[in-house]
């Protein structure tokens, strides 16, 4: 099961897209290997260790299994009869020895343990793949949270580049006399500010990372950064399309598997409402004759009242509260699903129109304004104005990409198929 989870992650376009591009992420320092949304998945199935300790739930499961499969044992039975007695019975002269075997007639109570442990079995391997699905989802946004830490550091670094700028434009003026030393102690504690933010995403990262090392158990990382470009958009498929794959999450599928279980557990009590037979036969020996005899018995208990009413009722009470559990559950998706696409597709619109439209714009319009302060047109107060919008777009542009990466994964875990189309990311 392990692997057949562990290769659909690795086809998963949906979860691995942003792990396709990388030429735009920083170059870091590199004393230990990077790693890929693709190879963080895979050494989450492999070693979280709370997948790990959920598996042997999954043997404890199986040992059930066996050991409802497992008939009652015979019982030798062995009985003397008028021994030690008077007269013509004294010591053993009149005994009368019988040698007996018991056996239980379960009348299909195993058969029907046996389909309830198979049951418990689906509903343990369902349960599994809720946890890996969980664990999968929960690494993806982990690394999304490195790659948007990797991002923002980029982010800062523009920002302290054009902070740098502004400061040797500012000096430049009040050497030639066009600008106050006030405007250059601005501009130089604006570009403090902008060194002091990257300081703040320079720890951030090391944390995120610490939390992505986690879900493969370790507390310490064994990798430099995460490779991939949070800013690369999905191209999401109809919301119809997947609105048809909502019964594929194994959410719902625990719950019909209770219901199996439920059904299968009803006919375990049924079966046991009928009480067991016993079948007896052997040899008896007759001590005055020096004979044999064969002997038989069967027993037969009388069901004056039944003993599992209650828990009959209780199984088709578990069986109607897991079909409506089901039905929840499914509202509660499709409902959630709507919404995370509306959201999806709304942040997709705002990046698209923060990138094609309004950061070309400032970049433009900063250009102009440096120019125009150079030449002693415009005020300090209009370039750190342009500057600032700039900043802020390109920020608004990152926050809106992670928050869609987001709702990707989360997309994902309702539908447990791809989002993407297989031509990748925009």
């Amino acid at each position: 099961m392990l692997d057949r989870f562990t290769r659909y992650f690795r086809a998963c376009p949906a979860l691995w897209f942003v792990a396709a591009i990388a030429a735009s992420q920083p170059v870091l320092t590199q004393t230990l290997p990077s790693v890929t949304l693709d190879e963080a998945l895979a050494r989450t199935l492999d070693a979280n260790p709370a997948l790990a300790a959920n598996g042997y739930r999954v043997d404890a499961a199986w040992g059930r299994f066996e050991q409802a499969g497992i008939a009652p044992n015979p019982v030798l039975d062995v009985a003397i009869n008028d021994v030690v007695g008077t007269d013509k019975f004294r010591g053993l002269s009149g005994a009368e020895t019988t040698l007996s075997l018991i056996w239980v007639l379960e009348r299909g109570v195993r058969l029907r343990q046996v389909d309830a442990a198979r049951a418990d079995i689906s509903l343990r391997e369902v349960e599994a793949q809720v946890l890996q699905l969980d664990a999968a989802a929960e690494t993806a946004r982990r690394f999304i949270a490195c790659l948007a830490f990797q991002a923002r550091l980029v982010n800062a670094a523009e920002a302290i580049r054009l902070a740098e700028q502004i400061v040797e434009s500012v000096r430049a003026r009040v050497a030639a006399g066009g600008a106050t030393q006030a405007e250059l102690s601005r501009a130089e504690a604006g570009l403090v500010r902008a060194e002091l933010l990257a300081e703040d995403y320079e720890h951030e990262l090391v944390s995120a990372n610490h939390r992505l090392g986690e879900q493969w158990g370790e507390t310490q990382p064994d990798f430099s950064q995460a490779v991939g470009d949070v800013q690369a958009l999905p191209l999401v498929e109809p919301l119809e399309t997947l609105r048809s794959r909502v019964d594929g999450n194994p959410d719902i599928a625990v719950f019909m598997t209770q219901r199996r279980l439920a059904e299968a557990e009803l006919n375990v009590a049924r079966a046991r409402s009928r009480p067991d037979w016993q079948l007896r036969a052997g040899v008896r020996r007759f001590e005055t004759t020096d004979d044999f005899a064969l002997v038989g018995e069967i027993t037969v208990p009388l069901a004056t009242r039944d003993r599992y009413l209650g828990r009959i009722a209780e199984t088709f009470a578990d069986m109607a509260r897991a079909s409506g559990d089901a039905r929840a559950t499914r509202v509660r998706i499709e409902t959630a699903l709507f919404v995370l696409y509306q959201e999806l597709l709304h942040d997709v619109n705002v990046a698209g129109i923060l990138r094609d439209r309004m950061i070309p714009l400032l970049e433009s319009a900063l250009a102009d304004t440096r120019r125009a302060y150079e030449l002693g047109r415009t005020s300090y107060f209009e370039l750190s104005t342009v500057q600032s919008e700039l900043l802020q777009a390109r920020n608004e542009l990152l926050e809106t990409s992670i928050e869609a990466h987001g709702l990707v994964v989360e997309i994902e875990r309702l539908t447990g198929v791809p989002v993407l189309s297989p031509a990748g990311a925009q």
